[in-house]
């Protein structure tokens, strides 16, 4: 059956989904049981689909962090790991479990973008406002991947949420709230400074900023953001700023090409909307009249929602330059909540309704079809290799366990090794160790000589690393030392073999 015809025997059951999010009575149901069958279905595509590898790079860091609370990370604001550390102290450790919570992120984020479309969008545009988002990848596709730039979803949507609605009603209560959200968002990345002087200039250039500023709202905002931030802050400078160094050492534009990052910015910022705004356009169908009014709104509201949209967008491309350090349009990622305002929010802006029913019948079809592929691309990831730590972290904990239970009957508190490998074994592994990448105390500032040498740590390389075990060596540390194949196998087909170097060091009286 063609995808055309497809569309038209969902038509009815789409123009009743459409009808009952449209409904002044049913829409908030309807738009919450449908955010629900959508982190539902997501959740089976990544579990089926990434059933050939082991959790990404980004998410086992994240795991291990999450084991040593603190204010702060090497690379990293706290609150994607605490996050994460709630999150498993309710549900078991375990992949899918993983994605259920990175989609759930997802999900909570739409449901933002639902409440903040219904202050300048009704009825069927406010429908087609939370339809246009799920065809942004950002919300279903790069989010299975939880990191920071995953957390600012819903972050970065509940501070303009608030912004506006506290600029728009001089209301303390907003206000307060996007002080709270605007804190999370700086604990969840510091990329957010952009959404912060983003919303600021939107704030300085509004024509009722005068209003605004002599009122109390402003201040309760900085207020709270600033209370809620300084304890990281103190943190910060306690780590001699140790994020931030991270941060200017592998994104420093010097010897690179911050213009060219800028441009490749702005370029796949365009490319990740395209669908969406295309969808738009079609169900639109603007003459000049509109696509002027959506360019530069004729009410001081939408403006302000409008600026609000493009300079934490734009800012990036602006000042990267200038202050040459290289961006990259993935992050962008959190930046498209008012999206579907600015597109959709003109007066001028009439639906034709048969693209908007087409438009909702393909966002219900499109996930359905992933989960109906989702073991093909399994099968290919498979097939096509990875790193030894997507594709073997979990076998070779379980080796990793069993080698510790040889040598010790004391449980296993500590891996490590090449970073990745130390984060995927550990996060494998059921005693929750924590984990020592590159025993490099810069990125593993809760590891000392005394704990290594009170817990007992397993070192993990690839065999081929002949320095595997030197810096234990340079501590005094010793241990049985093994070799181990491992291989994932597929629905039969069996992957690459890697070769790895187990080192066990059992704790020492």
């Amino acid at each position: 059956m063609s995808t055309a015809r497809l569309l038209d025997r969902l038509a009815a059951p789409a123009e009743r989904l459409l009808a009952a999010l449209s409904d002044l009575v049913r829409r908030d149901r309807t738009a919450a049981v449908a955010l629900i069958a959508y982190v539902a279905v997501w959740t089976l595509y990544a579990v089926l689909a990434k059933a050939g590898q082991d959790l990404h790079s980004d998410m086992i860091e994240m795991l291990a962090w999450s084991r040593e609370l603190a204010l702060g990370y090497p690379k990293h604001p706290p609150l994607a790991a605490w996050l994460v550390a709630a999150w498993f102290a309710v549900f078991p450790v375990a992949d899918w479990s993983f994605y259920l919570l990175a989609v759930s992120v997802a999900g909570a984020a739409l449901w933002i973008v639902w409440k903040l479309a219904g202050d300048y969008l009704d009825g069927e545009k406010r429908a087609l406002a939370l339809v246009l988002m799920t065809f942004v990848p950002f919300f279903n596709f790069h989010v299975l991947k939880f990191n920071a730039n995953t957390i600012l979803l819903p972050l970065w949507a509940a501070t303009a949420f608030c912004f506006l609605r506290s600029y728009e009603k001089r209301s303390l209560g907003w206000a307060a709230l996007a002080g709270l959200f605007a804190a999370g968002s700086m604990l969840g990345k510091y990329w957010s400074v952009f959404l912060l002087l983003g919303l600021g200039l939107a704030a300085l250039l509004d024509q009722r900023r005068a209003a605004y500023f002599r009122s109390a709202a402003p201040w309760v905002t900085i207020g709270i953001g600033a209370m809620l931030v300084a304890p990281h802050a103190i943190w910060l400078l306690s780590a001699e700023f140790s994020p931030l160094t991270y941060a200017t050492t592998f994104r420093s534009g010097a010897g690179g090409h911050p213009l060219k990052s800028a441009g490749g910015y702005l370029a796949g910022a365009l490319a990740y909307s395209a669908v969406a705004v295309l969808i738009a356009l079609a169900a639109t169908r603007p003459n000049r009249a509109a696509v002027a009014d959506m360019l530069r709104p004729g009410t001081p509201e939408r403006r302000l929602a409008a600026m609000a949209f493009w300079a934490p967008l734009l800012l990036p491309a602006v000042l990267a330059p200038i202050f040459r350090f290289e961006i990259t349009s993935l992050w962008t990622m959190s930046a498209w909540a008012l999206l579907p305002v600015v597109l959709l929010s003109s007066p001028r802006m009439a639906l034709d309704r048969r693209p908007v029913v087409a438009a909702v019948a393909a966002a219900v079809v499109f996930p359905v079809v992933m989960v109906a592929v989702a073991p093909l691309i399994a099968g290919m990831v498979h097939r096509g290799g990875g790193t030894p730590s997507a594709m073997h972290s979990r076998l070779l904990g379980q080796r990793v366990a069993h080698e510790w239970r040889r040598v010790t009957d004391r449980p296993l508190r500590m891996v490590a090794g090449e970073s990745d490998l130390a984060y995927g074994v550990a996060a494998y592994l059921p005693s929750r160790p924590s984990a020592f990448p590159d025993f490099n105390r810069k990125f593993g500032p809760w590891v000392d000589a005394a704990r290594l040498k009170r817990d007992g740590v397993a070192i993990v390389c690839v065999a081929a690393d002949a320095g595997c075990g030197l810096p234990a060596t340079a501590l005094g540390l010793s241990g049985t030392r093994t070799e181990a194949d491992v291989s994932r196998t597929y629905f039969g087909t069996r992957g690459r073999t890697g070769r790895y170097t187990i080192i066990i060091v059992p704790p020492q009286p």
